[in-house]
């Protein structure tokens, strides 16, 4: 039997392709939400956090990225189990005057995670070619735009487009992190949990807060909801199991990049004299300058893949927020200047790109609840997930990283309100 031409293949039409062909047809949505793992902002804080306290915060890296695959597993089993994304199972499940809410503070996000985005892109173009900061914002968002066009021919080609510039990104590190001296005793060591003072502790929440996303737990229920149609139970289990497995390999990579920066970093620049490695201009000339050239490259290079890819999985997330919340649609490009204008006001005036970067991580933080706490709730209610309801363990573990996220993420908004 074949697809129907337009439609989705079905679950046993995958199964008989057979071979790895049909296996690797099955993989795809933790690659596109993994895109949020590894945008510019992680680049900002990962860097830092080697530079400064060389291999100590390694474990939060590791941590903070289990946390990830946990959640994007449960919000990955939601659009499996319901056939909805998650804004529009809170917006049948909870109040209005509460689904507004999340929806304006859903949009404030969409803008601060396009804000780094595109400021990452535009920092990248100007580090590989000179393009001015504002030409290279604008950039940035027309390739964003053509990304999500490729929607338009099915999901499979924005999912590989995505996958390829996320292989861009994973190469760039990789090519650099072989070429240097790791002390494997002192990375060791960083894998154990502990602070060195209050800054270490600060940084930590920074990555934390650059790591775990709203926008992609948004995000990732809408990627699995209606990908490959499951009709009966046994379908939607093989589906999870390979969606389990999606996430492992999309966020597990993930995680190995952003262990990567913090390594090269703590390797090249711990204890060493290169300044401004706490911002991405500095960190590519200290690459330049204590390694060599191709390493800076490698690393500008990797830059413009994130912003690219983040920016535009970032504005497909837009899309899914405003759908979900209030049953609205507007026009692709409209929504793309709306989200974009505050990034390139930022560009255009001169204010400090990292600094706003950095800033845009704290909205990113306060909009972490507001998608993490209703993903739990509904992930553990039967009436909801139907077979695929959480298991009790896996709901006490849920609600405990998200009790450690939230906490974590208001002392970050609390210490930078407060001037640190």
């Amino acid at each position: 039997m074949t697809a129907t031409k337009g439609a989705a293949p079905t679950v046993d039409e995958l199964r008989a392709r057979g071979g790895l062909r049909g296996r690797l047809a099955f993989f795809g949505p933790a690659i596109v939400a993994a895109i949020a793992y590894v945008d510019p902002g992680n680049f900002a804080t990962n860097f830092s956090a080697g530079a400064e306290f060389g291999y100590l915060l390694l474990w939060v890296i590791v941590g903070a990225n289990l946390l990830a695959m946990l959640i994007q597993t449960l919000s990955a089993k939601l659009g499996l189990a319901t056939g909805r994304n998650l804004p529009e199972m809170c917006r049948e499940r909870f109040p209005r005057p509460v689904t507004r809410v999340m929806w304006v503070q859903a949009e404030l996000v969409a803008i601060a995670t396009d804000l780094a985005e595109v400021i990452g892109g535009a920092i990248a173009l100007h580090l590989l070619f000179g393009i001015p900061l504002l030409t290279g914002g604008v950039i940035t968002g027309i390739v964003a735009f053509a990304l999500l066009a490729l929607q338009g021919k099915g999901y499979r080609p924005f999912e590989l487009a995505i996958a390829g510039l996320f292989a861009v990104i994973l190469l760039g590190f990789l090519s650099t992190v072989l070429r240097i001296g790791i002390d494997t005793g002192d990375a060791v060591a960083g894998l154990v949990p502990r602070f060195e003072g209050t800054d270490s502790l600060l940084l930590a929440t920074g990555i934390l807060g650059a790591t775990v996303m709203p926008h992609v737990i948004y995000l990732h229920s809408a990627l699995t909801n209606t990908r490959i149609p499951a009709t009966s139970v046994s379908d939607r289990r093989f589906l999870l199991r390979y969606q389990q497995l999606d996430v492992l390999v999309g966020m597990g990579l993930a995680g190995l990049i952003n262990a990567s920066m913090l390594l090269i970093s703590a390797a090249l620049f711990f204890g060493s004299d290169v300044p401004a490695t706490d911002t991405l201009e500095g960190v590519h000339a200290g690459l330049a300058r204590v390694l060599d050239q191709p390493a800076a490259f490698a690393f500008a290079l990797a830059l413009l893949a994130s912003g690219f890819a983040s920016s535009g999985v970032g504005t497909y997330a837009g899309q899914v927020v405003m759908q979900g919340f209030i049953r609205r649609r507007i026009p692709l490009l409209l929504r793309r200047l709306l989200t974009i204008t505050p990034a390139l006001v930022v560009l255009g005036v001169g204010w400090d790109p990292t600094r706003a970067l950095v800033l845009s991580q704290v909205v990113l933080s306060f909009g972490i609840p507001f998608a993490l706490v209703p993903l739990v709730l509904l992930t553990r209610r039967r009436d909801v997930m139907a077979e695929l309801v959480n298991r009790r363990i896996t709901t006490v573990v849920a609600g405990l990283a998200a009790a450690v996220i939230i906490g974590l993420n208001a002392f970050l908004i609390y210490r930078t309100v407060a001037g640190g």
